[in-house]
């Protein structure tokens, strides 16, 4: 959640700040201005007309997804980072991007621009932070084209259906129309959590599989509740070929820190809890999942992941050998 501006802060700053927020979304409506200022919905308004007294063309929509937006051409002052914002936005990209140390590319190239428009101070601690630290390539990364997600992104924001041609595993190709919900980066992977109306269903979409986004000229309603990064694991975890079951002697409270999204469901079971999911991949989610959770358990369903976490059991015995 964002944070609140400070109660000490003055009006202008308060009126500029208004000014930033309006001009990086599309719409943004009187409650979320207020929230973000941490003022009242009636303060918001002010300073909205602070703005139009100024000559900054705020422009009103009405409508369920009304709200304001700044006009067209509307030029915002120059960006102003503090020496903490621009280490963390530097050690943020470090940490997403592992290619962002190379000038030629795009990551590289723009990072580039930011720290060279940072004042002299500012800006020599971001350089040296760039050029001295490294970040090794994540091996489940996957980049999707920048062209995509933007097109992902502002359907997103403005609550408009888009048709989308989509590359499955086996290389086969479809095109859906779905209502963007959300787009979630997990574990240096983008995905587009969405309703397929192909499918009739909630579906989530590698953003780097997406080959091409039509804008349709529909609309739609987002679920009022939605949790997009919970929504997403929920969805990552289900309608895989291997059904699981495993049952923790131990609460779900102590147990549910240890787990992924995609493992499956935790319900309470007696004294204990048990994990209800699907999985595409048994080996991995033996190795690599349940072998990491301090707690004792058992396999009640199905067989592929039971003959896993034997194998498993079988080549840790053999490391230690007889003796």
């Amino acid at each position: 959640m964002a944070a609140r501006a400070r109660p000490d802060t003055s009006p202008t700053a308060r009126a500029l700040r208004a000014l930033e927020l309006l001009g990086s979304r599309p719409v943004t409506t009187a409650g979320e201005l207020a929230e973000r200022l941490g003022v009242t919905e009636r303060a918001a308004r002010r300073y909205v007309g602070i703005l139009r007294e100024a000559g900054v063309p705020v422009q009103s929509e009405r409508g369920p997804h009304g709200g304001y937006r700044l006009g067209r051409g509307t030029r915002l002052p120059p960006v102003v980072f503090s020496q903490e914002e621009a280490l963390v936005l530097v050690m943020a990209v470090l940490d997403g991007q592992s290619t962002s140390a190379d000038a030629d590319g795009l990551v590289g190239a723009a990072l580039g621009k930011v720290v060279r428009a940072l004042p002299e101070l500012v800006g020599r601690e971001a350089a040296a932070l760039r050029e001295h630290a490294s970040a090794a390539p994540r091996r489940d990364a996957a980049r999707p084209d920048p062209v995509t997600t933007s097109a992902l992104v502002t359907a997103v924001a403005e609550r408009r259906r888009v048709s989308v041609t989509y590359r499955g595993d086996a290389s086969a190709e479809w095109e859906s129309e779905v209502d963007p919900w959300a787009v979630v980066v997990r574990f240096g992977r983008w995905y587009l959590l969405c309703h397929s109306h192909r499918a009739g269903a909630v579906r989530t979409y590698r953003i780097d599989r997406i080959a091409g986004v039509q804008a349709t000229g529909h609309g739609f309603r987002r679920p009022d509740d939605l949790d997009p990064v919970a929504a997403l694991e929920h969805h990552l975890g289900a309608g895989w070929r291997y059904p699981t079951r495993v049952v923790f002697e131990a609460p779900a409270d102590e147990v549910r820190p240890w787990l992924r999204g995609p493992m499956g469901r935790l319900e309470p079971l007696g004294e204990g809890c048990v994990l209800l999911g699907s999985t595409r991949n048994p080996a991995m989610y033996a190795q690599e999942w349940l072998a990491g959770v301090p707690f004792d358990f058992r396999v009640e369903e199905g067989p592929e992941l039971r003959d896993a976490v034997a194998a498993l059991v079988d080549r840790l015995a053999r490391s230690i050998g007889s003796g």
